[in-house]
Formats: C-alpha cells, sequence, structure tokens
C-alpha cells in the first residue's frame, strides 16, 4: 500500500508543479524560442578575427571623434585648472578620459549646453565605447539575441523543406545530391547529435538541430510536419524503423526516403511508411563487385550520380507537344515514367504513349559551372 502511494504521489497528479518542470526541460515544443538557442543553430556568415577587430577600432574611433568635436565646437562651455580656453588636444583629452571613464576632473563642463551635451550625447557615446572594448561578452550575448529572433522568425515560415535525419556519410551525400538538385541550403534541416558533424553542416549554410531523430519533440522542432520531403539515414537499421515510424506520425503527406544496410529490414521500413528504402550495404557491394569486371560500367554510375558535372539522371514534366507520342523517340535519353505516382521503366507496356500529367525520367547533360 505505502509503495502504491508512493508511486501514486511521483507520477501522479498531487505534485503538478514538479511535472510540469520537467516537461518543460525535457520537452523541447514546449520550450521559448531563445531556450533552443544551441539545439537549433541557424546558418550565419562567418566574419574573420581581423575584420572584426577592425570593425571594432573603427566605430571606437568614431565615438571619439564624435566626442572631440561635440567639446571643441562647445569649448567656451568648458573650464580647465590652468584657466586657459581649451584647444584641439585638449578636447581630445577630455574626450579620451570621458569615454573611458577615467575622468581627472581638471576639464569639467560649466555651461548649460555643456552639461546637456554630456548627458543626452556623451554619455551614450561613453556606453558605446564600453560596449566596443567589452565588446567580445557582449558579443556572446547579442549573438544569443540574434540566433533567438532567427529561430522564432524561421519556425514560424518554414514550410516545404526537407529534413534529413543523421549526418553521416548516406546523410552528407543525401544533402549533396540535394544541393546539387538546386535546392537552397536554408531549406535544409539537419538533425544529429554529434556537435562535430553539425558544424559542418552550419558551415554549409544549413540549419541544424541537436537532439535524436527518434524523439517527436526534436522532430517538431526540425518541423518536420510542415516538411515535403524526410531523408532517413542513421546508422543502425533498428534506429532507422524508429525514425520512420516517428516521422511518418508526424508528417503523414511527406516523401520519406530511409537507407538500411541490410536488405531483410526493408519490409519494416515499408511496414513504417518509409515511401522508398535505398539498401546501402547491397548497393555498394554491387558497385564493387562490378567494378572488378566492368569498372568504366561503375565510373558510369558514379557519372549518372553526381548532379554537378557530366551525365545526371533529372525528372521533368511532359510538353505538351510531347503528348501521344512515345517515351523512346524523344531526343532525350528517357529511362522511364511516373503515371499518377507509379513508376514505369520505358520499355513496359504501360510507357508506349505520353499521357498529360506524366513525368519523364531521363538522362541530362549537366555543364560545368
Amino acid at each position: 500500500m505505502d509503495k502504491h502511494a508512493t508511486r501514486t504521489t511521483r507520477f501522479g497528479r498531487s505534485l503538478p508543479g514538479r511535472r510540469s518542470e520537467s516537461t518543460l526541460t525535457d520537452r523541447l515544443t514546449d520550450r521559448p524560442d531563445h531556450a533552443l538557442v544551441g539545439v537549433v543553430r541557424m546558418p550565419a556568415t562567418a566574419v574573420g578575427p581581423v575584420k572584426s577587430i577592425i570593425r571594432r577600432i573603427i566605430g571606437a574611433s568614431l565615438a571619439l571623434a564624435i566626442t572631440v568635436l561635440l567639446v571643441y565646437f562647445d569649448r567656451g562651455g568648458y573650464s580647465d585648472t590652468d584657466g586657459t580656453p581649451l584647444s584641439v588636444l585638449d578636447a581630445l583629452y577630455y574626450a579620451t578620459v570621458s569615454l573611458s571613464t577615467t575622468g581627472y576632473g581638471d576639464i569639467a563642463p560649466v555651461s548649460t549646453s555643456a552639461r546637456v551635451v554630456n548627458v543626452l550625447v556623451i554619455t551614450p557615446l561613453r556606453v558605446l565605447f564600453l560596449i566596443v572594448l567589452v565588446g567580445t561578452t557582449l558579443e556572446v550575448l547579442t549573438e544569443r539575441s540574434r540566433q533567438a529572433l532567427k529561430i522564432q522568425h524561421w519556425r514560424s515560415r518554414v514550410r516545404d523543406h526537407v529534413v534529413v535525419i543523421g549526418y553521416g556519410t548516406k546523410g552528407r551525400s543525401a544533402v549533396t545530391a540535394l544541393l546539387g538538385d538546386g535546392v537552397e541550403a536554408g531549406n535544409i534541416v539537419v538533425v544529429d547529435t554529434d556537435p562535430a558533424v553539425l558544424e559542418a553542416a552550419s558551415s554549409l549554410g544549413l540549419v541544424t538541430v541537436n537532439g535524436s531523430g527518434t524523439r517527436s519533440d526534436v522532430l517538431r522542432v526540425a518541423g518536420i510536419p510542415r516538411a515535403r520531403a524526410v531523408v532517413v539515414a542513421p546508422p543502425r537499421d533498428d534506429t532507422a524503423v524508429l525514425v520512420t515510424l516517428t516521422s511518418r506520425e508526424l508528417a503523414p503527406k511527406a516523401q520519406i526516403v530511409a537507407a538500411v544496410r541490410e536488405a531483410e529490414n526493408v519490409h519494416l521500413l515499408r511496414q513504417s511508411g518509409a515511401d522508398s528504402v535505398v539498401i546501402s550495404s547491397e548497393t555498394s557491394g554491387r558497385l564493387l563487385g562490378m567494378a572488378t569486371s566492368t569498372p568504366s560500367v561503375v565510373e558510369m554510375f558514379e557519372d549518372l550520380l553526381s548532379p554537378d558535372l557530366g551525365l545526371a539522371i533529372a525528372e521533368r514534366e511532359v510538353d505538351k507537344t510531347e503528348v501521344g507520342g512515345s517515351p523512346r523517340h524523344l531526343s532525350d535519353i528517357v529511362l522511364g515514367l511516373v503515371r499518377d505516382g507509379q513508376l514505369y521503366r520505358v520499355d513496359a507496356p504501360e510507357a508506349d504513349a505520353i499521357e498529360e500529367g506524366d513525368r519523364l525520367l531521363y538522362v541530362k547533360k549537366v555543364a560545368s559551372s
């Protein structure tokens, strides 16, 4: 009875505050946008250290120059302990000690206008000067605020993007293919738990989310419910099954493509909701076997799979002038056609005549950039 009561106290409704605190800590979707800084990383343009130092020097110099001009033009409103009028050097000296908050007191504003200028203009310039001096610490705070605003803006607008779960060899290759097909880097989101690979993805301009793809809240933060496609590329097949199940539950209409190492797990991925399954180990094994006897064939495969140079497999809509004709008679090398979501090889009876709304899979020549 006591044990049962203890469980009720720990897991029941008797401690709503503790339960709520745990939920806010563990579930990313319950966190405010500023709390996702470090989890979600928006791509940013890197600024070199020399350029950053030059910017700070320029900012400090501008603040100093403005202060010197203000003091010198209103030099009649200042008094020096030696009683002489202020020179340009005196104005520079006063601006320097004032902005650095040293303030020796030998030169002081005495007129009303000089004091007003000190309060309304020179004091903000002093704050700006100090910001430049301690820019490293404030830059970190500013960057977190900037990242929080970027995350908030991105989460409110992200639509029809591609989520790549797992940024190992397969995930990187998938991203390379997407970029080669013209997908913008900002429309690709990478989900992984390795900070090193996330750093590499961010350097390409990709949005990254630090977390496990098996967790639904991580996938929600990555915007999977509004994604057009999901690439499942974790290192383990059992992880791929769980990720696919979770992704399909969150995104019923998204195109889910999954990679597995073993062919015996293909049906599990299909049942979990994957639209396409790629067997990475068998595909690599076939290419290795072919390379021993027909290396030129493997070289041609690599050319077709490289979207940025040589030949590439692409998909396009049919032209109105092509409707009714045979895909084998076109100037393009057609491999097949897609009709109502179904793929037919070019030698299939269904592909004898092109119909309106069909899409053609063909070999195109990619010009070098």
